[in-house]
């Protein structure tokens, strides 16, 4: 174990063989053998292009949470502000602000790397980056962004953080991004925010 408690890293394997098994159009799904030194396993994954999150809080401490439909799990989940890091070459962080300005017609004025997660490693590569929006104001109506699909059916909610992680703590939210985001920023707003990371 490394010093000061343990620390995921990097350690790939050699790849054998690579499939692209399916070409989506968020993502694809692939399959590898993979050497472990003592043998070969083959394995699929979702071969995903990562994500962002945005954990936005407003003055009165209340945490924004979005309603939306997930048809995977059949259910419309309560989760923070995200999307796809889907534009070549752009920094996360700007995705992050790009999405909390498409999905909740905000602006912030301090933003903190907060947490980082794999979001189902067995299954899937993706990264999502979770980030603490602060000092936020809204988006002049002319600039806004015009929501489709899913999106247009979008609900929000501001919600004192500490009702939020008793939400999450009860298990009435289960979005992975919200239950990492919410009990991150309480954790973090808890040590005096000593804990926050810049971005970039």
């Amino acid at each position: 174990m490394e010093q000061g408690g343990p620390v995921d890293r990097p350690a790939p394997r050699p790849v054998l063989e690579h499939t692209d098994v399916y070409h989506g159009k968020i993502w694809d799904l692939v399959s590898e053998t993979v050497d472990l030194g003592e043998s070969q396993v083959v394995r699929e994954f979702v071969d995903h292009r990562g994500a962002v999150a945005v954990i936005a809080l407003d003055e009165d401490d209340r945490v924004l949470l979005l309603q939306q439909y997930r048809h995977p799990v059949r259910s419309e989940l309560w989760e923070p502000p995200a999307g796809l890091r889907d534009v070549e070459g752009e920094p996360p962080h700007v995705t992050a602000a790009r999405e909390l300005a498409e999905e909740a017609d905000l602006r912030a004025g301090t933003w903190h790397l907060l947490a980082e997660f794999m979001s189902s490693p067995g299954a899937t590569n993706e990264e999502i980056l979770v980030y603490l929006a602060r000092d936020v104001s809204e988006v002049p109506e002319s600039e806004r962004f015009t929501r489709e699909d899913e999106e247009a059916g979008i609900v929000l909610h501001w919600l004192p953080l500490d009702e939020a992680v008793e939400a999450v703590l009860a298990g009435r939210i289960h979005s992975p991004s919200a239950v990492v985001g919410v009990l991150a920023a309480a954790a973090a707003r808890d040590r005096g925010w000593s804990t926050l990371r810049p971005v970039g």
